[in-house]
């Protein structure tokens, strides 16, 4: 399934939750859009290394290879299936953070639901064309009210609302530079879900499974990995500012209640 939500379905994802990079670092990394406000910020670590990579692409490629060999529906979602699975039972042994693994099979698991019920193999790929296409409506009506949603998710991550929604939605979108940082990231990940609906559906009306499941798997981790590096290109500046603006006007206020 294509999700900005989990990372581990890099076609529809945006925030995740800290956990392990997997260099053997002393601090948990961000994965996803929450990446952006790491200052040392990498697309490894944004795509979950090479844990999250495999457990991202592995059941996708595995569910095109079965299908295109096979020609058999049923044995390929059973293969897909027990591979999702097997990447959370990894984990589970392992005693390592199932989150974001579990959120990958759930996406998985509802895209081999909809391939079993329609008896259809590329109905294993409608799922993600609906998630995209919510996104890019979501997003754009975001924009048209001057809220960018990945100004929201970002400074959610950085800011959680803790008192009255309207200050703090108030406090980050008086910063006209870092709302036009906002504004255009926003518009990249637009263009990402577009993109993808744009090659994928003229495959998936063609009923090529093969070449469908091919540019899911291009477009799923490389142009991720690519959209949530431009995010931070963009977006990492204004963050640095408007810390750095934040820091400078507390120690102000500190010097001028000592004086």
């Amino acid at each position: 399934m294509e999700s900005p939500i989990a990372q581990h379905d890099s076609q529809t994802a945006l925030p995740e939750e800290p956990e392990e990079s997997g260099r053997g670092s002393d601090r948990a990394h961000r994965t996803g859009l929450a990446s952006v406000v790491d200052d040392d910020f990498s697309v490894y670590d944004a795509i979950g290394g090479v844990r999250g990579a495999i457990e991202s692409v592995l059941p996708g490629l595995a569910f095109v290879v079965m299908f295109v060999i096979t020609r058999n529906l049923g044995l390929t979602i059973i293969v897909a299936g027990a591979i999702a699975l097997i990447s959370v039972i990894v984990r589970l042994v392992a005693r390592q953070q199932v989150r974001s693994a579990l959120t990958g099979v759930l996406s998985i698991l509802v895209c081999l639901v909809w391939a079993w019920f329609s008896k259809d193999a590329k109905n294993f790929y409608l799922p993600g064309f609906l998630t995209n296409a919510v996104w890019i409506v979501l997003l754009a009506v975001s924009l048209a009210v001057r809220i960018p949603g990945i100004g929201v998710v970002v400074e959610f991550i950085r800011t959680p609302v803790t008192s009255e929604f309207g200050k703090w939605l108030a406090a980050w979108r008086s910063d006209e530079r870092l709302v036009h940082a906002y504004m255009v990231t926003t518009w990249v990940w637009i263009a990402m879900f577009a993109a993808r609906l744009l090659v994928q559906l003229p495959l998936y009306l063609a009923n090529s499974v093969g070449f469908l499941g091919t540019a899911r798997l291009v477009m799923g981790i490389p142009l991720f990995a690519l959209t949530i590096w431009v995010s931070w290109v963009v977006v990492s500046p204004q963050i640095r500012r408007t810390d750095a603006e934040k820091k400078a006007a507390e120690k102000d206020a500190a010097e001028s209640t000592n004086d």
